[in-house]
């Protein structure tokens, strides 16, 4: 019982916990704002994986790390606004075409790095953003380690989900938002015109989730390659639920899983004669097990998934 107390008392694990979850939450609130619009989005695991590779090519090719995270979102509302011509203009099934992005994507994203790097052996690395230290906060004892010497991204995706719950409930934007995601006429007969939400949604969130890719290759590593995103953008699908569709439950649910994540990978030291592939299902089966609490109490947007006409009812 000790070493697990010295294990969350570490630190250490909650400088982890805030890593690995920098991804997630750029991934959920991405999902967040496209279901919120009433469209699902299944192309995230794919967009992710282009954005990574993408914002690693950029910086590779001599830009700058910010420069290489916006060529990543661009990239990203490109994908969303393929994704949202099918479902919202056109009324095609939202999983196929999310399916068929996340395929197209991760194929195009292996084919890009392959012209771009033929023979190298081992992937071709670019200096990553580097931990910064909060002045008067980076000194402070376990709290100045654990929350206050990430990179700059961390920071962003934080201040993006105050500032998505911010949006989603207090402003005209966000009543806009739902309304499209609940009742699109009902949002129509109030001069809202849910197609320009939807996809004003859906590639924002796109874009988002593109931003968790690059994340990986600018800042947790400093390469990439094509299997890195490693289901992360099925996990922020299944944490969409689990927040109920609220961004503040999104970004908790976000640090939970990473929690888990970073928890196992501490135990396996600790815990060396138990098989290792025991401690990588920790994170999955307790995600499922708290999934399954929450989901129950979880209130769908109502449109999700209905194709919109204007004039139908």
């Amino acid at each position: 019982m000790s070493t697990f107390f010295d294990i969350v008392a570490s630190a250490g694990l909650w400088a982890a916990v805030l890593r690995i979850a920098t991804p997630l939450i750029f991934g959920t609130l991405g999902a967040l704002l496209s279901e919120r619009s009433g469209v699902l989005n299944l192309g995230i695991e794919g967009i992710m994986t282009f954005g990574a590779m993408a914002g690693w090519l950029a910086v590779f090719n001599g830009a700058d790390l910010w420069t290489g995270m916006l060529v990543a979102a661009l990239s990203g509302a490109l994908f969303g606004l393929v994704h949202a011509a099918m479902t919202v203009t056109l009324g095609l099934s939202q999983h196929v075409t999310g399916l068929g992005i996340t395929l197209f994507a991760s194929s195009l994203s292996y084919y890009i790095f392959r012209l771009t790097v033929p023979l190298a052996s081992t992937p071709p690395t670019v200096t990553p953003f580097q931990p910064i230290s909060v002045p008067g906060l980076s000194d402070l004892p376990f709290v100045g380690p654990a929350l206050f010497t990430q990179t700059l991204p961390t920071y962003l995706s934080i201040v993006i989900a105050l500032l998505l719950a911010y949006v989603v409930y207090r402003t005209p934007l966000g009543l806009a938002l739902r309304m499209s995601g609940e009742n699109p006429h009902a949002a129509e007969a109030q001069g809202v015109d849910p197609v320009r939400v939807r996809y004003g949604a859906i590639m924002a969130g796109s874009a988002l989730m593109a931003m968790g890719g690059a994340f990986l290759t600018l800042s947790a590593f400093n390469s990439f390659f094509p299997t890195m995103v490693q289901g992360r953008g099925w996990i922020c699908i299944a944490l969409v639920v689990f927040a109920s569709w609220r961004p503040g439950r999104a970004l908790f649910g976000a640090l939970l899983f990473a929690f888990f994540d970073a928890f196992q990978l501490r135990l396996q030291t600790v815990l060396g004669n138990v098989p290792y592939q025991i401690f990588l299902m920790m994170p999955y089966i307790l995600s499922i097990a708290a999934l399954a609490v929450m989901a129950r109490r979880a209130r769908v947007p109502q449109a999700l998934m209905q194709p919109y006409r204007r004039g139908e009812r």
